[in-house]
């Protein structure tokens, strides 16, 4: 059965990708298709989120990394709040709730990652902090581990490309792909795996089942800038503000128009909000550059926004205050 699972996900890359999947990765490694403990690197709103659905849904030990002591006492203190609004709800129960609670284990070194049978990094839109990460975890993860980012936007490829200074030596560098959860995680279904020209088959299998574990919904994209989900949606939110910075429509009637419309549940400014404006800016400027058309071109009131520190909910102000 695994094999049929693994020949179906190799299908799913491209043909002159999969001819180098065969010849390279079956003498490389087999990575552990039973993730028994999971690393997560970054404790943010989606480091957290990811930590937290893991240790809730999938019911593993997980090891919650970041080097500020702040932003892991911020993130353990948020899971504590979700966990008790749950029960209050009666979505768990308390017991449920104290068992994922004690499956989470912060660390501030990722040394703490050395025993985990795959790894998800959620940190900033930062090309150089992700490589340097992956860099490191090549060197310091075990050799059967999965080795994710939650990138929206970065060439998974090239994160791939920073486990290894031989690129005759595909061992770290094709257990690398991206999971791509949706904003907040503990609420969205979808996830987005997205493979690298080096990640193998065996990755993606791997990647796919966990992801099912934690009772996401998993799609399968390839590495192109965007990939699928923001190759779609920071276009129409980019074009939402550009209605607003031309006068086409207020802000109120941009986002009303689209949810009573189109029956979406929340408006294209509001929601660039949530995800962060300096976010939606990062990702339409990598389609704009990597792309070459025009019609990415991110919004001038964006840059603006962006420049006045005005980043949506996690600063206070963005479109609308908070």
């Amino acid at each position: 059965m695994a094999s049929l699972t693994s020949r179906a996900c190799l299908r799913q890359l491209p043909n002159h990708v999969q001819s180098i999947s065969r010849r390279s990765f079956s003498a490389t490694f087999r990575p552990n298709a039973d993730v028994k403990k999971l690393g997560v690197i970054g404790a943010g709103q989606m480091g957290l989120g990811i930590a937290l659905v893991a240790a809730l849904r999938a019911q593993v030990p997980v090891t919650l990394v970041d080097n500020s002591q702040a932003s892991i006492d911020k993130g353990l203190k948020f899971a504590d709040k979700l966990l008790a609004k749950d029960v209050s709800k009666q979505r768990i129960t308390q017991d449920e709730a104290d068992a994922a609670r004690q499956r989470l284990t912060p660390a501030t070194d990722m040394g703490a990652l050395s025993d985990v049978d795959m790894v998800i990094e959620a940190v900033p839109e930062i090309i150089t902090l992700k490589t340097s990460i992956f860099s490191q975890l090549a060197k310091l993860a075990p050799s059967h581990a999965i080795l994710a980012t939650n990138t929206s936007s970065i060439s998974i490829t090239k994160i791939a490309a920073a486990t290894t200074t031989d690129p005759t030596d595909l061992s770290a560098a094709s257990r690398v792909v991206s999971t791509h959860f949706m904003n907040p995680v503990p609420i969205q279904k979808g996830v987005e795996i997205i493979t690298g020209l080096q990640t193998s088959p065996e990755t993606l299998t791997t990647a796919v089942e966990f992801c099912k574990r934690m009772g996401k919904i998993a799609s399968v994209s390839q590495d192109s800038p965007g990939f699928l989900a923001n190759r779609i949606l920071m276009p129409y939110i980019n074009e939402a503000v550009i209605c607003l910075e031309t006068g086409v429509g207020s802000k109120e009637d941009i986002d009303a128009i689209m949810k009573n419309g189109t029956n979406v549940p929340m408006g294209p400014l509001q929601l660039a909000d949530f995800i962060g404006l300096d976010t939606c800016l990062s990702i339409m400027r990598v389609l704009h550059e990597e792309l070459g058309d025009s019609k990415y071109r991110p919004s001038v009131l964006l840059t603006k926004m962006v420049d006045a520190g005005w980043l949506g909910k996690k600063s206070g102000k963005g479109f609308y205050d908070y």
